[in-house]
C-alpha cells in the first residue's frame, strides 16, 4: 500500500475535489493507498482569513474521512522574521512542518493545492510531487502566465505535468504528463477570432481588457483544468501499482532509470469519456 502525505492550503473546491477523487478511487479499489495525514499551512483561526469558510469545509472533509489534520499557521508563525528575512523564515517554517509530520510514515508527498513554496531542506528530505499546468517542455509560471505564453507563441499543444519538488521551484524533473491539441475542431475558430482582434489591438491590450474571459484563453484553461485531477490520480496509480518508483529524486520503471517523463495522456483522456 502506498502511503501519501497530503499537503494542501484548502482554499476552495479544487482542494476538496482532489482529496475526494483519491479517496473515492481508494474506496472503489482502484488505488491501493492510504493518507496518514493532511497538512495545511492555515489553522483557520487567523484574523485575516478570506477563505475561512472554504477551508472549514475542507477541514470537515478531512476529519470526516478520519484522517489526522496537521496545521501550522504561516500567518502566525514568526511574523517579524518573515518581514525581515523571508529565506530564514521559510527554513524555520519547514523545520516545524517536518517536526509536525515526522510522526507519520509516508512514501510520497502530494502537493494538492498547496500554495506555499516548500523550503529547500524539506524538498531534500521528502519525496514530493507537484502539479504544473504545462507540458514538460512548456512555459513556467502560473497557469495564467502559461496560457498567455502559449497564445503568444501560437502553440499547437498544451498539457499538465507532475514533477518532483526540488530546491529550484517549478524546475524539478517532470515525472508524468498528459497533453492535448489546441488546434483543430473548436480551436480553429477561436484562433481566427483572436487573429482578427490582433489586427487592431496588441496581445497585451487584449490580455488587459479581457483577461481569463478571452474565448481562446478560456477554452485552453477549461481543457487543461479538466485533465489535472485525472493526471494526479493516474500518477498516484503508477506508484501505487508499483510500475514506477522514485529513488534519489529519479524515476525508475522495472528497475531502470527513466530518461524522460511518463506520458499518461491515454489514461487521462479515457477517464474523461
Amino acid at each position: 500500500m502506498l502511503r501519501l502525505g497530503w499537503f494542501s492550503t484548502g482554499r476552495g473546491p479544487g482542494s476538496r475535489n482532489l482529496l475526494k477523487a483519491v479517496m473515492d478511487k481508494r474506496d472503489e479499489g482502484v488505488l491501493d493507498v492510504e493518507i496518514p495525514f493532511v497538512f495545511c499551512n492555515w489553522d483557520n483561526e487567523e484574523e485575516d482569513n478570506p477563505k475561512k469558510e472554504q477551508r472549514q469545509m475542507f477541514f470537515d472533509m478531512v476529519r470526516g474521512y478520519g484522517i489526522p489534520l496537521v496545521t501550522v499557521s504561516w500567518k502566525k508563525f514568526m511574523p517579524e522574521l518573515r518581514k525581515s528575512d523571508e529565506a530564514a523564515w521559510r527554513a524555520e517554517y519547514g523545520r516545524l512542518l517536518r517536526e509536525k509530520t515526522s510522526a507519520y510514515d509516508f512514501d510520497l508527498g502530494i502537493l494538492a493545492g498547496y500554495m506555499m513554496w516548500m523550503d529547500d531542506e524539506t524538498c531534500r528530505q521528502y519525496d514530493m510531487l507537484n502539479l504544473h499546468p504545462a507540458l514538460p517542455d512548456g512555459p513556467k509560471g502560473t497557469w495564467q502566465e502559461v496560457i498567455w505564453q502559449l497564445i503568444a507563441e501560437k502553440a499547437d499543444r498544451q498539457g499538465a505535468m507532475m514533477h518532483i519538488c526540488t530546491e529550484e521551484w517549478d524546475r524539478g524533473a517532470p515525472l508524468t504528463y498528459c497533453s492535448f491539441p489546441i488546434r483543430g475542431g473548436e480551436y480553429d475558430a477561436l484562433w481566427e477570432s483572436l487573429g482578427r482582434k490582433l489586427e487592431t489591438s496588441t496581445l497585451d491590450e487584449i490580455k488587459a481588457e479581457e483577461g481569463a474571459e478571452e474565448p481562446l484563453f478560456r477554452k485552453i484553461r477549461e481543457d487543461g483544468a479538466r485533465r489535472e485531477l485525472p493526471l494526479i490520480v493516474a500518477t498516484i496509480k503508477e506508484f501505487a501499482d508499483g510500475r514506477v518508483v522514485m529513488k534519489d529524486k529519479r524515476l525508475y520503471a522495472d528497475g531502470r532509470p527513466l530518461d524522460g517523463p511518463y506520458d499518461l495522456s491515454v489514461q487521462v483522456d479515457a477517464s474523461l469519456e
